[in-house]
């Protein structure tokens, strides 16, 4: 079955890992939600993307917007993280104008995984863990994020509608060895296996070596930047099993080029786009 996944919920239409942005995309079809976790200084797992608090995004509980990259996730408390407000955009910046049709929510919290996941026991989530292996300072190691992932997923009886993922690849190889039974997924973009052996181990000297070393991890689904992507790499993941998802497909004519590739999935800043897009193909290319 087709994937199509609504990045960080839908960010090109609401506020980004809220969780109203993520009932609405939810509200537009979406059935798999992908997301970005972090952990506080408390140990609760939080949906944020950036190991910090940003400033194109977060103002204080006075309604101020921070004035430069705030504390990182590890070194706040719950409570704490719970006093900026997320549901806008700020004003003049970049992403402002990459989304300027986004609906604010003002008010919108960090919220935790939990909160999230009891949104709908029906739709599935890919869960990022945001680990960073040039600054492995920022944020808890990989292995134990994935433990308390792991955790709060099996509390909320969704082990079975989640995927694992990073471009940090000990965190879903972690989750091979302790929870096979869970969905992996493997982040990458040629900045990230440039540094492949921060987090593999090893060098991997070529982009088209990727699918095979993926296989070597146990399979399950390679999430490359889609730029990346081309077919041959895409022909030979197939090949060995995996499913292939890029990410942030965002233009109707690449989405259509893909849809016709063969990719298993698609993640989107605009799923109302890509079902649309979908829709345009015939069910063998691919239907969510």
């Amino acid at each position: 079955m087709f994937s199509l996944q609504g990045h960080r919920g839908a960010r090109a239409l609401f506020p980004e890992n809220t969780l109203g942005g993520l009932r609405a995309a939810i509200a537009l079809g979406v059935r798999t939600i992908e997301i970005d976790v972090g952990v506080t200084r408390d140990g609760a797992v939080v949906v944020h993307h950036d190991p910090a608090l940003t400033p194109d995004l977060t103002r204080d509980r006075c309604g101020a917007w921070l004035p430069d990259r705030g504390p990182l996730l590890r070194e706040l408390t719950l409570a704490q993280l719970a006093k900026y407000d997320v549901g806008r955009i700020r004003p003049g910046t970049d992403y402002a104008e990459r989304f300027p049709g986004q609906a604010a929510q003002d008010g919108a919290r960090i919220p935790t995984l939990d909160e999230a996941l009891a949104l709908d026991n029906t739709t599935a989530w890919n869960i990022e863990l945001k680990s960073l292996p040039t600054h492995p300072d920022w944020t808890l190691a990989p292995e134990e994020m994935a433990e308390r992932v792991l955790h709060v997923a099996g509390a909320a009886g969704a082990l079975d509608r989640i995927t694992v993922q990073s471009f940090d690849w000990r965190a879903p190889r972690h989750v091979r060895r302790i929870r096979p039974s869970v969905a992996r997924g493997w982040l990458t973009s040629a900045e990230t296996v440039a540094d492949a052996a921060l987090w593999l181990g090893r060098h991997i000297t070529d982009m088209d070596d990727v699918p095979d070393a993926i296989a070597k991890e146990g399979g399950g689904a390679w999430t490359p930047e889609h730029t990346d992507l081309t077919e041959a790499m895409l022909s030979r993941a197939h090949e060995l099993g995996l499913l292939v998802i890029p990410w942030t497909v965002n233009s109707r004519a690449d989405m259509l080029r893909l849809i016709d590739w063969g990719v298993d999935g698609l993640i989107t800043d605009w799923p109302d786009r890509a079902l649309t897009a979908i829709a345009e193909r015939p069910a063998e290319a691919g239907r969510p």
